[in-house]
């Protein structure tokens, strides 16, 4: 590999040990997918003791073994190489007529065509509106960590109800039996790496279990991995008719025990179904009426509304939008209020008992995806603790609760919006972070969690480009036949995360690519403040 020292490039400062790190040109499966960029992972840290890097503190590695294993198509790598991995569903048929997922994300409709050939040409897939297809192939990832990404956070997470409803479910509907399966998945992707980098412990992909450890993989240069969770009835918490829970204390209990032996270090309390331990953040439009029906179907009962001030935190409201006649054997949801409205649905004595517990064990604490009323009752419950590992990680809770989660010294992350709707999320969110010293910034961009990835950047990447670190030089991106090119392509791909960041460079200048390359230090200073308020 050529190498490239240009770290002082873009006004961004040289750390001061270690500038260039040299890694071995890797021993990997033919064909292979490119990675088009020059130059050298930079190791070491900043004068100041500081880790250099962009963080996405939320997406989902091995989608592929959630929800029954037919919710989203190809691999994030194969032993028997790239067209191994990067096939379609068997279940989406010929044509795509059967990808039921697919056609619902992406045309609205259960009906919808797509071309299914995959590897070499990738006609229509991935794409950034695509929701069930592959988009973190390892290779993509790589590209993403060479151009300074230092830390991901690989939220493990299934969906018992849509497993149960998905064309093709194969594997085990239980959410806990997906998460062990992606933890293993996990690490067989960290062996993978070292294989073709010399052995145990000298690949890039690093699966990290305390902040220390994380720390020493970033001043080297690699990737630190984190384990979470995001599922919607984690140790079996499922609630049914606001009666009946499916979980008790000891299963609560036991459960966290496992996930900490394995190496999970983060995790939500709920997410999209209310459960036995607290209420939802709505989802809004089209989709909130979609989930809103899948919530009936799972526990017997329709998000329940009420109004709340305006200037108080609140819930998106998930609106009135009508099913189209396609989908008229789903459960109609009642009729909401407009404006302001709240989940009435907060936070149970069984979920004050797992914030309890996350904290003894110093865990980091997801409040994106708790009803304003839940992540309300949980912030009162961390300052009573003075308990500083909180986080919000995809723009998924009232930026009104910024301050809190910043004071008790939390990190927030952006969701991959558009570039010009990310920089209007930084400055708006802005005043919250200087209030309480935070120079860093992040992502979370959700890649393979049905949320959709930005689209298009308009021209405004000019390729070949310098990656924000200053490390490498980026063209465009080759996998098989496709070359992809974020100005028409968007963030089809993980690997194409670096082009976006350039987007955004160009779009809301040099101050936030520096709070982004200050992303790293600041996650894992809240993850430290976990371990030090738990050791207190």
């Amino acid at each position: 590999m050529a190498l490239v020292t240009c770290l002082g490039a873009a006004g961004l400062a040289t750390p001061a040990t270690g500038a260039v790190g040299v890694f071995p040109d890797p021993v990997l499966p033919q064909p292979e997918s490119g990675l088009n960029l020059s130059g050298e992972p930079f190791t070491g840290t900043t004068p100041d003791g500081s880790v250099r890097g962009y963080v996405d503190a939320h997406s989902h590695l091995f989608m592929e073994d959630g929800i029954g294993g037919a919710a989203l198509c190809g691999k994030v790598f194969s032993a028997h190489g790239i067209a191994d991995a990067l096939q379609d569903c068997d279940a989406h048929g010929r044509h795509g007529g059967t990808a039921l997922l697919e056609n619902l994300t992406r045309h609205g409709s259960p009906f919808g065509t797509h071309d299914t050939t995959g590897w070499p040409t990738f006609a229509d897939w991935p794409a950034h509106d695509s929701l069930t297809h592959q988009q973190m192939y390892y290779r993509w990832v790589e590209r993403s960590w060479r151009a300074g990404q230092r830390v991901l956070v690989n939220q493990l997470t299934s969906n018992g109800l849509l497993c149960s409803v998905n064309p093709g479910t194969h594997q085990d509907c239980d959410e806990m039996a997906a998460i062990r399966l992606q933890i293993d998945d996990a690490y067989a992707l960290q062996d993978f790496v070292d294989a073709q980098y010399g052995g145990p412990g000298e690949g890039w992909f690093r699966i990290v279990t305390d902040s220390a450890q994380a720390r020493q993989v970033v001043a080297e240069g690699k990737l630190a991995v984190v384990l979470g969770v995001e599922t919607s009835e984690p140790f079996g918490c499922k609630q049914t008719l606001r009666v009946f829970d499916g979980c008790t204390r000891s299963d609560i209990s036991a459960g966290l025990d496992e996930l900490y032996d394995l190496g999970v270090r983060s995790m939500f309390v709920c997410h999209k179904f209310d459960n036995a331990l607290c209420g939802v953040r709505f989802d809004s439009g089209a989709t909130g009426t979609f989930v809103n029906a899948g919530q009936f179907l799972s526990t017997g009962t329709f998000w329940r509304v009420e109004s709340c001030p305006a200037d108080q935190p609140h819930d998106n409201n998930p609106g009135n939008v009508e099913l189209p006649d396609e989908l008229d054997w789903l459960p109609v949801p009642p009729r909401y209020p407009s404006g302001t409205v709240c989940n009435r649905y907060g936070l149970t004595a069984k979920g004050e008992y797992l914030v309890a517990e996350l904290m003894e064990r110093g865990m980091l604490i997801e409040v994106d995806h708790m009803s304003a009323k839940a992540a309300d009752r949980t912030l009162d419950l961390l300052e009573d603790a003075g308990y500083g590992g909180v986080l919000s990680t995809h723009s998924w809770t009232d930026e009104r609760s910024l301050d809190r989660i910043y004071a008790l010294g939390g990190f927030a992350t952006m969701y991959g919006h558009d570039a010009e709707e990310s920089v209007a999320e930084y400055e708006r969110t802005a005043g919250a972070r200087a209030r309480h010293g935070v120079a860093g910034v992040g992502f979370g961009f959700d890649m393979n969690g049905f949320g959709g990835t930005p689209g298009p950047s308009d021209g405004r990447v000019v390729y070949p480009f310098t990656s924000l670190d200053g490390g490498s030089v980026l063209d465009r991106q080759v996998t098989g036949e496709r070359v992809w090119d974020v100005n028409t392509d968007g963030v089809a791909h993980y690997g194409l995360v670096p082009d976006y960041l350039e987007d955004l460079r160009v779009t809301g200048g040099e101050a936030l690519t520096d709070d982004v390359l200050r992303g790293a230090e600041y996650y894992l200073r809240t993850w430290e403040a976990a371990e030090s308020d738990a050791r207190s």
